[in-house]
């Protein structure tokens, strides 16, 4: 009896199902999701992706996302998102797509008069 066994690494995405994060491997019958990493430093009011790792739900990577990325106590607030949820923009089209905020001058700061008050802008 011959069994095909694939295995898969942290990060990998079977080639099989093109990256949907609803895979599951021949070993395992249940896979678990990937999911974003986002966390809020004590010193900062945006958060930061950190990393990603897989769970099985919202909770359980957050519980994760704790334990690994903030071992000494340096974030406030941490974000986890699936990572089929995200969406993002193709880098070889970036002039497309940043292209109309060209023709939008008035943006730029040569357009104002700055009292001298505000000089160390």
């Amino acid at each position: 009896m011959n069994i095909a066994i694939k295995k898969f690494y942290y990060g990998d995405i079977p080639e099989e199902k093109g990256g949907t994060g609803n895979y599951q491997s021949t070993a395992d019958s249940h896979a678990w999701p990937l999911w974003e990493i986002f966390i809020r430093s004590k010193q900062g009011l945006d958060h930061k992706h950190v990393g990603s790792l897989h769970a099985a739900d919202a909770a359980m990577a957050i519980e994760n996302a704790r334990d690994v990325y903030t071992r000494r106590m340096e974030g406030v607030s941490i974000w986890v998102v699936e990572s089929k949820y995200i969406s993002a923009s193709n880098p070889e089209e970036a002039g497309e797509l940043y292209e109309p905020a060209v023709d939008k001058i008035y943006r730029h700061p040569t357009f104002y008069q700055l009292p001298d008050e505000v000089n160390h802008m």
